[in-house]
């Protein structure tokens, strides 16, 4: 196996930088819009969901970091599954994850374009959609210190809203409750005071779908965590890796954990779930539900802020995952080539193309919701993939190590059981999936075939390295 081509890429990036960034991928729609689905699938549960799946998320995010803060390589761990596991893993980490956030780009695309309709409700999704599609691609042909400051001020806008809602929220339910109608704690786990469903047992309890609702909201909340992913991605432009990436890591799923827990616990307890439809985005509904029209407004502004924010980390990762892959010779070698400016260019605008398609999509299927989920499953079985990938590279890599007696700097705990723990989620993520109700089943078939297409695809980039060689 060849060693994969020196990057060009610049150590740029500093520890805030890469903090907002990989908050920038994780803080988004899947926090602000697809909540929605996951709270009527599991009620007040979905709080004890997202606690369950930010561990197995953290433990997936050392593993990753541990490698990258040793080699702070471009590609990241497609970089390390070429490297540890073999060639076919390393070209299906680097392809799938490329196409992951293809589809990523397209679900924040259509949700942008849900959110612009709060405003103006007869506006053609696909001309918002188209809109913003050249805005970003445009902004990310400057210099990666340009975008890692815009990226930062962008997670900063989203982040401080966070913040404010909670603290806001805290207030009214600690000191003056009677500014909201039913708001209290206890919505937690009774049933609603007030509204149609007032005193329904159907809709009380922490549980009131009972343990099959939460399970079926795990593929929702697994869609929510995708984007973390990007502390990896950025390691090959980040200044000083071996001490940035650590912090970054273990500060970035802290504030993970207070983002969607700790707000999550407060909104449902300032208004009953129960009111709430799966469309909904609950940070706009609950603010406007209760009287707050101008909050409502401003919280609209600041999630399109966010989907524009992670959007923005998509367009980012794609570039460099598909620059990573040429560098490996898993892709053609006009990706290696960058800009004056240090950005691959070729690889963005590659990236961009297929992208694109979410304008045909919104086009064709004018109802976003229904744009959005067909774009927000795809995403799901892409990044349980990527996960399994990580998880098990990480495995090689310390296997690696360990037969070299070699101790590194940013060790995963409890390796290698969490690994092993990662993959049974993983694997319960997709059995969840083939539920009948959630229609996703077509999805997960979709897993074998898509990793059978990409090895096609690499047999075929075998033979015509063969050929090259030949010549």
């Amino acid at each position: 196996m060849r060693e994969p081509q020196p990057s060009n890429l610049k150590r740029k990036l500093q520890n805030r930088h890469i903090q907002f960034i990989a908050l920038g991928g994780a803080v988004g729609t899947g926090l602000f819009l697809g909540t929605g689905s996951a709270i009527f699938a599991a009620g007040p549960a979905v709080i004890l969901g997202y606690l369950i799946a930010g561990i197995l998320v953290f433990s997936i995010m050392r593993q990753l970091g541990e490698m990258d803060t040793e080699e702070p390589m471009a590609g990241s761990f497609g970089y390390f599954a070429y490297k540890y596991w073999g060639e076919f893993p390393g070209f299906l980490a680097g392809w799938n994850y490329w196409v992951l956030y293809v589809m990523v780009g397209i679900a924040e695309l259509t949700a942008i374009a849900a959110y612009a309709q709060y405003w103006f409700a007869g506006l053609a999704t696909w001309k918002t959609a188209l809109f913003f599609f050249v805005l970003i691609n445009t902004i990310n042909f400057t210099a990666v210190r340009a975008y890692g400051e815009m990226e930062f001020w962008f997670s900063t806008v989203k982040i401080t809203a966070i913040c404010a809602m909670i603290i806001t929220g805290l207030y009214i339910l600690l000191l003056h409750p009677s500014l909201v109608d039913g708001a209290t704690f206890k919505n937690l786990w009774q049933a609603a005071t007030i509204g149609e469903h007032a005193g329904d047992s159907a809709f009380s309890g922490f549980l009131p779908h009972g343990i099959m609702g939460l399970i079926t909201a795990v593929p929702i909340i697994t869609f929510a965590f995708g984007g973390l992913e990007l502390v990896g991605i950025t390691a090959a432009e980040t200044s000083d890796p071996k001490k940035t990436i650590p912090k970054a890591v273990n500060q970035v799923i802290f504030r993970i954990f207070v983002f969607y827990i700790g707000t999550l616990a407060v909104l449902l307890s300032l208004y009953h779930w129960s009111s709430l439809r799966p469309t909904d985005s609950p940070f706009v509904m609950i603010f406007d539900k209760i009287g707050f029209k101008y909050a409502a407004w401003t919280l609209n502004f600041i999630i399109l802020t966010a989907a524009l924010s992670v959007y923005n980390s998509c367009v980012y990762s794609n570039s460099r995952m598909l620059y990573g892959l040429a560098l490996q010779r898993n892709a053609p070698q006009t990706f290696t080539k960058t800009n004056k400016r240090g950005v691959p260019a070729a690889s963005l605008v590659f990236s961009g193309m297929l992208t694109f398609l979410v304008v045909p999509l919104n086009y064709f299927i004018p109802h976003w919701f229904d744009a959005f989920k067909i774009s927000m499953s795809f995403v799901v079985a892409c990044l349980v993939i990527n996960w399994g990938l990580i998880t098990m590279t990480h495995i090689k890599f310390k296997k690696h190590k360990i037969s070299e007696n070699y101790k590194t700097l940013f060790p995963s705990p409890l390796y290698p059981y969490s690994n092993y723990l990662t993959i049974a989620f993983i694997l319960f993520t997709l059995t969840v999936m083939c539920l009948p109700q959630l229609g996703m089943a077509k999805q997960v078939i979709a897993v074998p075939i898509w990793i059978a297409v990409v090895y096609v695809g690499y047999r075929i980039s075998l033979k015509i390295k063969a050929a090259r060689r030949g010549l």
